[in-house]
This record gives C-alpha cells, sequence and structure tokens, in this order.
C-alpha cells in the first residue's frame, strides 16, 4: 500500500466521534492489514500531543493483525510494551481506556498489576476497560481479588462485566466467590442479575434456585437464563443428593 493510502485510512479513524462506525470502520482496516508499516504509524500515534492519536494507535496496536483466520497479534511483544508505557504515564481518560483495552486484548498477564492500578479510576469508562481486561485473565488471583471488589461498583455496566468475568469467563471457585455472586442475584440490574445467576449454576450453587425461578417467570426469558437452567440440569450424576426440593422440582418442569 503507497503512504498516501495508509494517510487516508488512519485520518478516516480520526473523524467522528470516538466511538462511531466510520472511525472503528477504518480501524479494523488498519488491523486487518497488519504490516510493519502500519505497525510502525500506530506506534508513532501512541505518543502523539493529540489524545485521540493515542487512542487510535493503541486501538490498532491492541489486535493488529488478528484475524478469525489469524487469531494472534502481529507483533505481541513490541506492541505491549509501547502499551504499557501509555498506560504507566496518560492522564486522559480516553487514551488510557484504549490502552487498558488493548493490554487485555494483548494478553501479557505482566500488565494485571498496571490494569488493577486502574480499578477506581475516576471515569466510569476507564473501569469499563480494566474490568474487561481482567476478564482475560479472570482465574489469576490477582484479577479475581479486583474483580470481586469492582462487582460492587457504582456503575452498573462496570458491575455486569465484573460479575461476567469472574463468574462466567473465570473458572474460579471459593466460598467468598460464591458469596459474593449471591449478592449479586439482588443486583438492581438485571444484566447483572442474570450473570451472577449463571456464574452459580455453573458451580452448582443452589442458593441460586429461587432467584433462577423468579426470574424464570419472566415472559422474555434472556438465553443467559435458559443456559443458567439448563446447567442445573444437564448433570445426573450431580442431581444423585438433589434438594432444595429438588431443584425446586425440576426448575418446575423445565421451566415451564
Amino acid at each position: 500500500m503507497v503512504p498516501q493510502e495508509l494517510d487516508q485510512i488512519f485520518a478516516l479513524t480520526l473523524t467522528g466521534d470516538y466511538d462511531d462506525e466510520l472511525p472503528w470502520n477504518a480501524v479494523h482496516t488498519l488491523r486487518n492489514l497488519g504490516t510493519r508499516q502500519v505497525f510502525v504509524r500506530a506506534a508513532e500515534w501512541c505518543n502523539s500531543e493529540s489524545p485521540l492519536k493515542r487512542a487510535r494507535g493503541t486501538d490498532v496496536l491492541a489486535q493488529i493483525g488478528r484475524t478469525s483466520e489469524h487469531p494472534h497479534n502481529n507483533f505481541p511483544d513490541e506492541s505491549f510494551l509501547i502499551v504499557l508505557k501509555l498506560v504507566q504515564r496518560e492522564s486522559h481518560p480516553l487514551p488510557l481506556l484504549s490502552a487498558i483495552h488493548a493490554l487485555g486484548h494483548i494478553g501479557n498477564p505482566l500488565a494485571l498489576p498496571f490494569v488493577i492500578q486502574n480499578c477506581n479510576h475516576i471515569s466510569p469508562d476507564v473501569r469499563f476497560a480494566v474490568v474487561c481486561a481482567l476478564g482475560k485473565f479472570a482465574d489469576d488471583p490477582r484479577a479475581v481479588q479486583a474483580l470481586l471488589a469492582m462487582m460492587h461498583d457504582a456503575d452498573e455496566d462496570v458491575r455486569d462485566w465484573a460479575t461476567f468475568g469472574l463468574g462466567v469467563l473465570g473458572d474460579a471457585d471459593s466460598s467468598e466467590i460464591r458469596d459474593a455472586l449471591c449478592k449479586r442475584i439482588r443486583d438492581p440490574n438485571r444484566d447483572v442479575r442474570e450473570e451472577a445467576i449463571l456464574a452459580l449454576s455453573k458451580r452448582k450453587e443452589l442458593r441460586a434456585i429461587p432467584a433462577l425461578l423468579a426470574e424464570l417467570n419472566h415472559p422474555d426469558m434472556s438465553d443467559r437464563l435458559k443456559n443458567a437452567a439448563e446447567s442445573y440440569l444437564d448433570d445426573s450424576e450431580h442431581r444423585i443428593g438433589w434438594s432444595p426440593n429438588d431443584y425446586a422440582e425440576a426448575l418446575r418442569k423445565q421451566f415451564s
């Protein structure tokens, strides 16, 4: 690709609002190209004076070269070092959240302390990036403790993804984790409640049965709830002991 064409695609990443479709399509185009030429330009942007350029540079590096056929970063170690340096010095929320998301995508566990140090950031968008990134390391004890804390966040999207990351993406199990998930089945946000129920069904925790039955009464039963219900009933060996009330009468005869 000639430099002028690459210039045009990079320029498109700066158009409109950050979450608009057009600039993100340009980011995906650059990721799919995945060349050293793209990498060098994105790396340069990570040191720009413009917060938006720094954010777009890390957006590209996050998954550069990654496609459905090639599910790996083309420059994982170099991308990691550049993004990590940005996280350590960044004060603007936009490039910071972009860089934290990028660290999750790159997947190097050395990033964990630098992700976790932002779990109490004043911006809920940055905290949301933190829980998304932590979900990539959900079984690491450090991530477990951070996600447990963030399940109490004031922002419902942060609570939702903290619950999903720890309980659904992760396989860690303990009385502390189960107790925390049980608290979330009373969350005012329905998505959080459903993620908690699904996580508890994965662990065959019977304290979630009443909450699951209550949610199954909704006419618009979600796939999450259906998966949770099926999870309780698909393990015949576990059902040898049954109760409470034989899984509430086999979840009211297959969640009628």
